[in-house]
């Protein structure tokens, strides 16, 4: 739809049951939205500096919504994007989305295509694969660490907590639309394919033949992907069979091991080096 005006675009809100916001619906229940959200071909990008991040790495809005005091501050965005303004007051859009926005706006966002395992890794040197991560706070942490730390693409498995999911992309800072990233669909098989492509396939796991972050990096391989498992368990049986490596970060005091968005960090950043080739 073409609007003939800003003010066309601006739709205030009475109604909590609007079905005009059903993309706003119920963001409180993780469950629901992790499943409609891909479904609908849609994400979130919550507050001013997410957003602008997204539409920034030229990702497409469908809609914003906003309390109105917000109008302003967003103008400059708002102008530029042919879609609807959904504004309302606290009460109103507290009922739609179960929470209490204060981060300013939010916009309903076209998922991007996916992009191709094979582009991926011949465009890549260093690349970070999430197996089964399943808490948003912990993939979005790695996402920030990854950009902040050069890793050139993230890839995750297909049981991964969903790197757009709303809180996700919050923790990351927006940081999850400037690094490349695809969904595995056939895992461990896609870890055959990685190694394919040149990569050393390195899994950071507890083992009595784990070599030091420090000493995979002494190797200096060409390629390399580093391999996180899961809060819980860690990584599975096939995954560690099939790694060419394993690596531990060296602890002391007695600690066994660090947060997944920790570790993740201290291996991003001691593997560094491939930066300067």
């Amino acid at each position: 739809m073409t609007y003939s005006s800003y003010e066309d675009r601006i739709v205030r809100l009475t109604d909590p049951k609007d079905p005009r916001v059903a993309d706003y619906t119920s963001l409180t229940d993780v469950a629901l939205r992790r499943k409609i959200e891909p479904e609908r071909g849609l994400y979130l990008a919550e507050s001013s500096k997410v957003l602008r991040r997204a539409l920034d790495a030229g990702h497409q809005p469908r809609s914003f919504f906003m309390a109105e005091k917000w109008l302003d501050d967003m103008r400059d965005i708002l102008d530029a994007y042919d879609v609807p303004v959904f504004v309302g007051s606290d009460e109103v859009l507290e009922h739609i989305t179960g929470f209490h926005l204060h981060r300013g706006a939010i916009a309903a966002m076209h998922r991007p295509a996916p992009l191709s395992l094979t582009d991926v890794l011949a465009s890549a040197r260093r690349v970070a694969i999430l197996e089964d991560i399943v808490d948003h706070t912990n993939v979005g942490a790695i996402f920030r660490s990854a950009a902040a730390l050069d890793v050139d693409a993230v890839l995750v498995t297909p049981r991964c907590a969903d790197p757009l999911y709303r809180r996700a992309v919050r923790v990351s800072m927006g940081t999850v639309f400037q690094v490349p990233w695809l969904r595995l669909e056939h895992w461990t098989s896609d870890l055959q394919a990685v190694k394919d492509a040149g990569f050393l396939t390195a899994a950071l796991a507890l083992s009595e033949d784990a070599v030091t972050v420090d000493e995979l990096a002494a190797e200096r391989p060409e390629k390399l992907a580093l391999i996180l498992g899961t809060e819980g368990q860690g990584l599975g049986d096939a995954t560690l069979y099939h790694a060419d490596r394993h690596v531990i970060i060296p602890m002391s005091h007695g600690v066994d091991s660090l947060n997944v968005a920790a570790a993740s960090a201290v291996a991003f950043h001691t593997t560094r080096y491939m930066m300067a080739h």
